[in-house]
C-alpha cells in the first residue's frame, strides 16, 4: 500500500505538471469559519437545509487513530480531498491513514481496505468516501456496533448506522450546473438543442442524486438530454464515452458531466475543431475545470468545497469519539463557479495546493 513503487504509479506526470501551475493554497486556518448548510432533519431526501456558519474544535483532547478509505486518487477531486483530510489531521493532532481503492469498480478492494486499515492500525473511528451506496452497508453496521464512529463522506452511504455525513447534496451540484445550462442564450433560440450528460460510475449515490438534479433542471426547458452512459471517473473511461456519444450524435450543442467528462472533452472538442460550436459544463470543480474556465474552454461548475468538506470530515469524527454535541448532517454551501465569479472564488477549499503529493498516513 505505501511503497514507492505503489505512489509512484498512483501519481501520474501529467498531474504532477498540472499541480505546478495552480496557485499556492493556504495549509491551515484559513479555511474557517465556513458557510454551511444544515440537514434538518438530519437525512432527509427533500432536500430541506439551513444556512449556518460552522467553527472546527481547536484540538483533539486526545491521539485518536483514524482510518479514512476514497474511491481512488486517479483526479484532481480526490486528491483535494487527501489534502484537506491530512492537514485537519495535523492540525487537532490525531492520526490518520488513508486507502484508495483504484476506482469505481473496486467495491471489494475498498471492503478489504478498511477491514485491513482498522485492524492495523487498531482505528477508533472511520471516514469512508463510498464507492457504492449500499454496498458497504454489512461492514458499517459491524464496525457501528463495536463503537467506531462512521463518517459519510462526499459520496452518500445508504444506512442508519453512520455517525454523521459530511457532503453536499449532488442534487443541488445537479440541479445548479442544470439550471445554469438552461439560462445560457442558444445560437438558434427556438431549437431544440442537445446536451450529452455523463453523470459518472453507475451505483454511486452521489452520481444518481446529481443525474436527479440535472434532470430537474432541465425539466420544461428547451435542452433535451443524450445520454452518454455511465463510466468510472478516469480521463480514459470519459473519453471513450464522449467519442461514443460524437460518433453517433454529431449535432449536440452542450457537454455537461463530472469534471474528467468535462476535461476530456475539451480534448476531444480541440482534436475534432469543434470546440467553437460545443459548450461544456462541469457538475463539480477541481484544477483542471479551473483552467479550463480561466481560458474559457469549460464554461462553468458548482464546488461543493470538498477541501473543505474532508477537514469537516476528522472534525466529525473527533466530536463523535469525545461524545461532543455534532450536527449529523451538513455540507459547505455550493458555489458556482465560472470566468465571471472566478476571481472571488476561495480556491484554497476546492484545489490542493500547488506540488501537493499523495500522503497516506498522518503521525501525531
Amino acid at each position: 500500500m505505501h511503497s514507492a513503487t505503489y505512489l509512484t504509479s498512483l501519481v501520474s506526470s501529467a498531474i504532477v505538471a498540472a499541480l505546478l501551475t495552480l496557485p499556492t493554497a493556504m495549509a491551515e486556518d484559513g479555511w474557517y469559519p465556513a458557510e454551511i448548510d444544515v440537514w434538518s432533519p438530519p437525512f432527509n431526501t427533500k432536500h430541506q437545509h439551513t444556512l449556518q456558519q460552522y467553527m472546527p474544535p481547536a484540538h483533539a483532547s486526545r491521539v485518536w487513530r483514524i482510518c479514512a478509505s476514497i474511491p481512488h486518487l486517479k483526479d484532481d477531486y480526490w486528491l483535494a480531498v487527501n489534502f484537506g483530510l491530512v492537514n485537519e489531521a495535523k492540525r487537532l493532532g490525531v492520526g490518520l491513514n488513508l486507502y484508495e481503492a483504484g476506482g469505481y469498480e473496486n467495491l471489494a478492494t475498498q471492503q478489504n481496505q478498511i477491514a485491513e486499515c482498522v485492524a492495523q492500525n487498531k482505528a477508533d473511528a472511520l471516514i469512508i468516501g463510498a464507492i457504492s451506496a449500499d454496498g458497504l452497508n454489512s461492514v458499517i453496521a459491524d464496525y457501528s456496533s463495536k463503537g467506531i464512529p462512521v463518517i459519510d463522506l462526499i459520496n452518500g452511504i445508504n444506512s442508519d448506522k453512520i455517525a454523521a455525513r459530511v457532503a453536499a447534496d449532488f442534487y443541488d451540484m445537479g440541479l445548479a450546473a442544470g439550471k445554469y445550462l438552461t439560462a445560457l442564450p442558444l445560437d438558434t433560440p427556438n431549437k431544440t438543442a442537445k446536451v450529452a450528460w455523463f453523470s459518472g460510475p453507475a451505483g454511486a449515490a452521489w452520481v444518481a442524486a446529481g443525474d436527479k438534479g440535472f434532470r430537474a433542471a432541465l425539466n420544461g426547458s428547451s435542452l433535451s438530454v443524450i445520454d452518454g452512459g455511465f463510466g468510472d471517473t478516469g480521463i480514459a473511461a470519459q473519453t471513450r464515452l464522449i467519442e461514443a456519444v460524437l460518433d453517433g450524435h454529431p449535432d449536440i450543442d452542450f457537454i455537461a458531466g463530472t469534471a474528467v467528462s468535462a476535461e476530456a472533452a475539451v480534448q476531444v472538442l480541440q482534436k475534432r475543431n469543434l470546440e467553437q460550436r460545443i459548450k461544456i459544463i462541469s457538475y463539480y470543480f477541481g484544477p483542471g475545470v479551473y483552467r479550463a474556465i480561466k481560458r474559457g474552454a469549460i464554461l462553468s461548475a458548482p464546488s461543493d468545497s470538498q477541501a473543505v468538506l474532508a477537514r469537516i470530515s476528522i472534525d466529525q469524527a473527533v466530536r463523535a469519539l469525545e461524545k461532543q454535541q455534532m450536527i449529523r448532517h451538513l455540507g459547505v454551501t455550493i458555489k458556482m463557479v465560472d470566468l465571471k465569479s472566478l476571481s472571488e472564488f476561495n480556491l484554497n477549499s476546492s484545489i490542493a495546493p500547488a506540488g501537493f503529493r499523495p500522503i497516506f498516513s498522518v503521525a501525531p
